[in-house]
């Protein structure tokens, strides 16, 4: 039943206009919908829902992750954009300076955050 369906993810943000520059400044395509909802447009459908919310919080995960080809080309890129990577120093999670993880127990990915805070990523694949 449900495989015929036509999914889509979304995610709550705390400033749609913020939003939709800062997803625009990706290069994804951001159509703005009834009632302010904003939807990205990926691989020619709309399948990413952000909605306002005013209390929002940002999941302390990552929401949505973009696969690269290359991911330090993607990285320098969005640097370029004035995107700031997280960096991370635990036991389990190392990124260089640039905020890449090329850890043996996955693929190389780097996380980002939105303008409300929520957390992306780019991962090579």
């Amino acid at each position: 039943m449900l495989q015929e369906s036509k999914a889509f993810s979304s995610f709550s943000v705390q400033n749609i206009d913020e939003a939709k520059s800062f997803y625009e400044l990706l290069g994804l395509t951001v159509k703005v919908e009834e009632m302010g909802i904003l939807s990205i447009e990926m691989n020619g459908s709309s399948n990413i829902m952000l909605y306002p919310k005013e209390n929002h919080e940002p999941a302390t995960f990552t929401v949505l992750n973009f696969p690269v080809v290359n991911i330090e080309n993607a990285v320098d890129e969005l640097i370029q954009k004035g995107v700031k990577f997280e960096q991370y120093h635990s036991d389990y999670i190392q990124t260089d300076e640039k905020g890449i993880s090329s850890g043996a127990q996955g693929p190389k990915i780097a996380w980002f955050k939105d303008p409300s805070g929520n957390i992306l990523s780019i991962l090579e694949i």
